[in-house]
């Protein structure tokens, strides 16, 4: 067994992975043989990811708010406190805020053979974030 105390400071989400502001907490990142590694993600409103894609898929899992997330030509989906979304392997996709509430989410990624966890592509447009059903 193996406690760590919390010291790792909360992070910004860098611009070149988010629109908006989005804040990290490391919660996981075992050492090897795992390839785990675990993160409270903070979203304010309107806050997103770019679009990307996980080599071995992603869960997220949401604790707080109320979240939006789209799969690659799929439609905009709501979500919400105990929901947990799974993205597949290599499935382009984004997940954020809703326009007017913050969410917060466990993400659970998991590391390839060669080291990658995510890869990052385009922002999401505001027309994109803008198809969104309405969260009232």
């Amino acid at each position: 067994m193996q406690i760590t105390r919390s010291s790792i400071d909360t992070v910004k989400g860098p611009a070149d992975w988010f629109t908006g502001d989005v804040y990290i907490d490391a919660v996981a990142a075992a050492p090897a043989p795992s390839r785990l590694s675990a993160a409270l993600v903070h979203f304010m409103p309107g806050a997103r990811t770019h679009w990307h894609r996980h080599p071995l898929g992603q869960t997220v899992f949401v604790t707080e708010g109320i979240g939006l997330c789209q799969r690659r030509g799929g439609p905009v989906e709501i979500i919400r406190p105990g929901d947990r979304v799974l993205f597949e392997a290599d499935e382009e996709h984004w997940h954020g805020a809703a326009p007017n509430r913050l969410m917060v989410h466990l993400a659970l990624n998991e590391a390839d053979d060669t080291h990658d966890v995510v890869h990052w592509l385009a922002p999401v447009t505001d027309e994109e974030y803008g198809a969104a059903p309405a969260t009232g």
